[in-house]
């Protein structure tokens, strides 16, 4: 066991036969307290000033906060302890330690969860910075870990010019997964800014966002290759690899990619946009750097890659204009009078709530027919997002109550069947 760790537990256990114990129980209860109490006061503060959307975060900063302030509160006490020459604080070394553990364990679940969406990964990676924590406390806790770290230390390879070791390559890792961590977490804070700022385009913010994290994330692993002593030249050779196998065998991934951000940038389709691509009618809910979300009048979601979108003919109903036209076609036969019926289509249209009155609908005659005139209800609504189906019965069902009270009718289709070589009858 490592002596320093070993002189720890030394001291605990002889301080449990002495008053020392009880008084450091007392002082972690009233650190303990005081972190409590300092707590709730800023939590009442913040939470009666703070936007609707920030008290989940704050709910869970304020689990990090108090183990935080409960630390911060036994570090003064050690220092005040060890100016009044107080033989020993076994306990409250233990406690500091501990506390050190739960405070990065919060820290990393807090973090994991606003830096990420909602899904099974998110509990699987809190689950395994938790175990990895506690392992590392208890090899410092049995006096362990110095004697791993040795043996991993003098475990040595060569990669090209550079001499590594196991130790530094786990180093590496871990500053890179810290650096990798702070550089998501500050760019979701400044993507939420920048997707508050309705100044700036939607696509634009997008685009801004997504090159914002790659650049932190760059920035982030070059920091963090650094920061253990490796060349970051050893990078081209990933990078050279990672083009071989773009130009080979990921073409069409990087081919959604390039799509994705061109859709971004000339602003042909936006979030909000009314859409057919190929057989599917719906409204963009996201748009990604690799593909598009649409969602269709039945609340079923699309996932379109952009290449389809770069590549195919698409139909955006409100590119230029919010509004859309939809055509209904009606027939009334020869006897009915013409105006009147004309007159009556407008007028059943003008009536539904969802209808435009500017522009106005229209009735044209569309020709006639065999069995009757063909008429056509040009109409424009607003919301084309919310699909036109509901709309065009609602008024096939006032047009149907117009004519039945106004006695215009609707042909039938007429048929006159010929027998050939049938007997004639007498």
């Amino acid at each position: 066991m490592n002596q320093e760790i070993q002189l720890v537990w030394y001291e605990l256990f002889a301080d449990l036969t002495t008053p020392f114990a009880l008084w450091q129980f007392a002082i972690m209860a009233i650190a303990a307290s005081l972190a409590w109490l300092i707590n709730g006061l800023l939590r009442a503060k913040v939470m009666r000033s703070a936007p609707e959307s920030w008290k989940l975060g704050i709910g869970g900063i304020n689990r990090v906060l108090l183990p935080l302030i409960t630390l911060i509160n036994l570090q003064l006490a050690n220092l005040l302890l060890a100016m009044l020459d107080w033989p020993s604080a076994s306990f409250l070394h233990l406690a500091s330690t501990l506390l050190l553990a739960l405070v990065l364990i919060r820290i990393a679940a807090y973090g994991v969860r606003y830096i990420m969406a909602p899904s099974g990964i998110v509990k699987t990676l809190e689950n395994s910075i938790t175990t990895f924590i506690l392992i590392v406390l208890g090899l410092y806790l049995s006096g362990l870990l110095p004697q791993l770290l040795d043996a991993l230390e003098s475990v040595q390879f060569s990669l090209g010019k550079s001499r590594l070791n196991l130790l530094l390559i786990l180093q590496a890792i871990l500053t890179i997964i810290a650096t990798i961590f702070i550089a998501l977490s500050l760019s979701r804070v400044l993507e939420n800014k920048l997707m508050r700022n309705t100044h700036i385009n939607m696509n634009m913010r997008v685009v801004m966002s997504k090159l914002l994290r790659g650049f932190l994330l760059i920035i982030a692993l070059l920091i963090g290759l650094s920061a253990v002593g490796l060349d970051v030249t050893l990078l081209s050779v990933f990078g050279g690899a990672l083009g071989v196998g773009l130009g080979f065998g990921l073409q069409r991934i990087a081919s959604n990619y390039v799509s994705g951000f061109i859709i971004l940038l000339d602003r042909s389709m936006q979030i909000g946009d009314v859409l057919t691509v190929d057989n599917h009618y719906g409204v963009v809910t996201d748009l990604r750097t690799r593909y598009l979300v649409l969602r269709k009048l039945d609340d079923t979601e699309v996932i379109i890659p952009n290449e389809m979108l770069i590549i195919n003919p698409v139909i955006n109903h409100s590119h230029t204009d919010p509004k859309a036209r939809v055509q209904m076609p009606l027939q009334i036969s020869y006897d009915s009078p013409l105006e009147l019926a004309m007159q009556l289509v407008a007028d059943a249209a003008k009536q539904h709530p969802r209808v435009l009155t500017t522009p106005a609908p229209v009735v044209q005659i569309k020709g006639f027919a065999d069995n009757g005139i063909d008429l056509l209800l040009t109409l424009w609504m607003p919301d084309p997002e919310e699909g036109p189906a509901a709309m065009q019965s609602d008024v096939y069902l006032a047009v149907w109550r117009a004519f039945k009270a106004n006695n215009i009718a609707i042909p039938y289709p007429q048929r006159e069947v010929r027998i050939l070589g049938a007997a004639p009858t007498v």
